[in-house]
């Protein structure tokens, strides 16, 4: 009796000791996952340019005339002469003035009688020369110069009528001579026509310094179109859209391995950079930027480490 006692424990013995040491198979995860690499939202601003095409215009011209009818003995300008105010243009001598030179009894306290000076009225180009030859006769009132004033060189701008909420009086831009020049420019008044072809409106804009350059001239002019506040800012990569470019959205990480799909609205973008406008993200929320391509509306993801 004893031995069958001690036979019993012996066996209960074993099938305990046997419980303990197996192990229960560990049900591994099979469902596969997208490796992605996430990024947070950054405050800054995107920094987006519009360019146009400008001409060069003078919109106030000097009539440079003859004070009395006179011959032309001098000359001192060609067309597209830079002067200045107070300049020496034209000499003339009247007509008393030539018959008493032919004298041979000339009073030599005569020598400066009848000789005017015509001098420039303001500074600027010469745009036309109507009397470019010395020894014509004139008579009082004939044009014989056109100076175009610098002061008033202008920049007809050429702007699509959905930009000219950008170029509204006293706005900013940036001028670009065809030299590569730069010069900073603001903008002064809109004209009331619009180009019946182009339908672009004319804006007017005026550098900030003082020009002497040829009318008709064609030069660049940029507008920043970023906004000085600080706005959410995300790398382009983050951002998907539909084929018609009409609908925008972001994957957005809700856990460590579920991404969601978030509708966007967006701002400025560049090469590098794009806003986002709406929603408003939390600081700590991730954005997957790489690996974004092709997921569904709820997707499982595992982060990869940079």
């Amino acid at each position: 009796m004893k031995n069958k006692f001690t036979y019993i424990l012996m066996l209960l013995s074993v099938i305990i000791t046997s419980c303990n040491n197996s192990e229960l198979p560990v049900e591994e995860d099979l469902t596969p996952k997208t490796p992605v690499t996430v990024v947070n939202v950054n405050k800054g601003e995107v920094n987006d340019e519009l360019s146009f095409l400008g001409t060069t215009f003078y919109l106030k011209r000097n009539v440079v005339a003859a004070s009395i009818p006179a011959f032309i003995t001098q000359v001192n300008i060609k067309l597209g002469d830079k002067v200045k105010k107070g300049d020496v243009l034209y000499t003339l001598q009247s007509k008393e003035s030539k018959a008493l030179t032919n004298s041979t009894a000339l009073d030599t306290s005569l020598n400066d009688f009848g000789i005017v000076q015509v001098k420039a009225s303001a500074s600027g180009i010469i745009s036309t020369l109507d009397k470019q030859q010395s020894g014509d006769y004139v008579l009082e009132g004939t044009q014989l110069c056109t100076i175009a004033e610098s002061n008033d060189l202008v920049f007809q701008v050429n702007v699509p009528f959905e930009y000219t909420t950008y170029t509204k009086t006293g706005d900013k831009c940036t001028i670009i001579l065809p030299n590569e020049a730069y010069y900073k420019g603001t903008f002064t008044k809109a004209l009331t026509a619009m180009n019946v072809t182009a339908q672009t409106q004319t804006i007017l804009a005026k550098c900030n310094e003082n020009l002497f350059l040829p009318e008709n001239m064609i030069v660049k002019v940029i507008v920043n179109t970023s906004s000085n506040d600080s706005t959410q800012v995300l790398p382009k990569s983050c951002v998907l859209s539909d084929e018609m470019l009409k609908d925008f959205w972001v994957m957005q990480l809700i856990n460590d391995s579920t991404a969601i799909k978030v509708p966007v609205s967006i701002g400025n973008k560049n090469s590098e950079k794009i806003e986002i406008i709406a929603p408003q993200f939390k600081p700590n929320d991730k954005i997957i930027s790489i690996g974004n391509y092709g997921l569904a509306d709820t997707a499982l993801v595992s982060i990869i480490k940079p």
